[in-house]
């Protein structure tokens, strides 16, 4: 029988409380050197949603896994309609006020690094340098048999010219890109291949049951390392690919600062969890270190 991801969890003991002051995250990046990792909740106030927050996508959705994507061609048939259709709104997403603060924190010199679970590329696009992309990012494709490596937009106009027509209305997106689509809706779409060598094309992006690449994993254990302070922004640390460097500094003394609406399995091993929205906790947290958030805010890809 195959094992499926880690998808939720369930706390085994009471938690902390959050707090609604965001002074503890003030008060260390004033201090300098503090690494953010961040989640799929940093996104949320760019319209696109979370996993497992109120009316979080696997609420309705199950998110494709790597087995079942390599298991076969109707899987990928699936996959490729629902995340072309998704790709139209989730392309054109733009940085929040979130993604805006942690720019300009970076630029001015308080971030050690940025790490992100996110495939969005909207810290980028806010202006943050240097930013480790944990799981990948739909802007690009890669063949699974020859290892070339494409831009989204290339791939987005041959599907357009392969299933024309091709505009089913979704019930939703989700954080991976995907649209929420039927069996009918997807109907006979049209895969394309490898335009170099004829494989299977993967978006660029860490599925569920797939190993995040063990060098980028070493990189993000360096950066923790390097960093005076953990900052986690907008993510429930269920899966053990981010929850890893919370565990690791916790280990090493550094402190963990959380700021995420609700509690996270890495709450046990955070000094504080700030319990409020992403964009006006940053926002505030700019404002006392007399920061400004503006920067150019352009999409990238």
């Amino acid at each position: 029988m195959r094992m499926r991801p880690t998808l939720s969890w369930t706390p085994s003991g009471e938690l902390p409380p959050g707090i609604t002051d965001p002074e503890p995250v003030a008060e260390a990046l004033g201090a300098g050197g503090v690494l953010v990792l961040s989640g799929a909740g940093i996104s949320t106030e760019s319209g696109i949603p979370d996993y497992r927050g109120e009316g979080g996508s696997l609420s309705r959705h199950t998110p494709m896994t790597y087995q079942d994507f390599t298991g076969g061609a109707p899987a990928r048939r699936w996959y490729w309609a629902r995340s072309h259709l998704g790709w139209r709104t989730f392309g054109r997403a733009r940085p929040n006020a979130g993604h805006r603060a942690v720019a300009a924190f970076g630029r001015h010199g308080l971030l050690s690094g940025v790490i992100t679970q996110n495939v969005d590329g909207l810290h980028q696009a806010a202006g943050s340098e240097a930013v480790v992309e944990l799981h990948g990012s739909l802007d690009r494709v890669v063949c699974l048999s020859c290892g070339d490596v494409s831009a989204r937009r290339v791939l987005a106009e041959r599907l357009e010219e392969a299933n024309p027509g091709f505009d089913p209305v979704a019930a939703g997106i989700n954080p991976d890109g995907d649209a929420d689509l039927t069996e009918d809706q997807v109907g006979d779409f049209r895969v394309v291949p490898c335009a170099v060598c004829g494989g299977i094309l993967k978006p660029d992006v860490v599925f569920f049951g797939e190993a995040v690449p063990p060098a980028r994993v070493a990189h993000c254990r360096a950066l923790v390392r390097e960093a005076a302070t953990l900052l986690v922004l907008g993510s429930s640390l269920t899966v053990m690919s981010g929850l890893r460097f919370v565990r690791q500094a916790a280990e090493a003394g550094k402190p963990v600062l959380i700021v995420n609406l609700a509690p996270t399995r890495g709450d046990v091993h955070a000094r504080v969890r700030v319990a409020l929205p992403l964009g006006p906790a940053l926002t505030t947290v700019a404002g006392r270190l007399g920061v400004s958030l503006e920067g150019d805010d352009s999409r990238v890809g």
